[in-house]
This record gives C-alpha cells, sequence and structure tokens, in this order.
C-alpha cells in the first residue's frame, strides 16, 4: 500500500475560517473549533443587522424631523406634517426631508408654509 497523506482540503477550509477570523481577538481567531463558531454568530449577525440598520435610520430621520416640525408651531407634529405631505401630493422621502430640516432650516420652513397654507 502506497502511503496517503491528508489534510489538503481540510487545511484548505481551515485556512479560509482562520483568514475571516483574523481579526476576532484571543482563542476567537486561533483555535478551530471556535474559530468556526465566532464566524457563524459573526455572519448571523451581519445578516440581521443590515436590515436593522435601515430601521434604525429610519427612526433617526422621523426623528429629526419631528424635532423641526415641533419648534416652531404649537400643535404641529410630524405625522400631521406627513400626512399633509401626501395629501398635497409632495412626495419627498424621510431621508431628504431630515438632510433638509438640519441642513437648512429655511427650505424646510417653505416646505412646511406650503403644506398649509395650501387648504
Amino acid at each position: 500500500m502506497t502511503r496517503v497523506k491528508r489534510g489538503y482540503t481540510a487545511r484548505r477550509r481551515r485556512k479560509k475560517i482562520r483568514l475571516f477570523a483574523s481579526t476576532f481577538i484571543g482563542a476567537h481567531s486561533r483555535l478551530t473549533r471556535t474559530t468556526t463558531q465566532q464566524r457563524m454568530r459573526a455572519l448571523v449577525s451581519s445578516h440581521r443587522d443590515r436590515s436593522r440598520k435601515k430601521r434604525d435610520f429610519r427612526r433617526l430621520w422621523i426623528t429629526r424631523i419631528n424635532a423641526v416640525t415641533r419648534e416652531d408651531r404649537l400643535f404641529y407634529s410630524y405625522s400631521l406634517f406627513i400626512h399633509n405631505l401626501y395629501k398635497r401630493q409632495l412626495l419627498l422621502n424621510r431621508k431628504i426631508l431630515a438632510q433638509i430640516a438640519l441642513s437648512n432650516k429655511n427650505c424646510f420652513d417653505i416646505i412646511s408654509n406650503k403644506i398649509i397654507n395650501q387648504k
């Protein structure tokens, strides 16, 4: 019988996992079993947080728009603002509205006045 040298495929697989986990700390980057576990955990977290990031940014934009709409008027809120936007068919998304509210408040005031005065 000729001698069979094993491990080429396994070594390549482990090396690939180790390269992925090279920035992890401690045994999470050195030991094969913990490395594979941490890799699975990292991939699950990244998949979950991709949709979470969209959710978080939407919350941030809504908070910013709400803060600016409540500054000047007493009984005016984000929900009324968005409702009036849709009623007037001024379709601006929340990201753009939040950027306008932060960078150019005069423009945001013009938009909100146009919405209110078109009754």
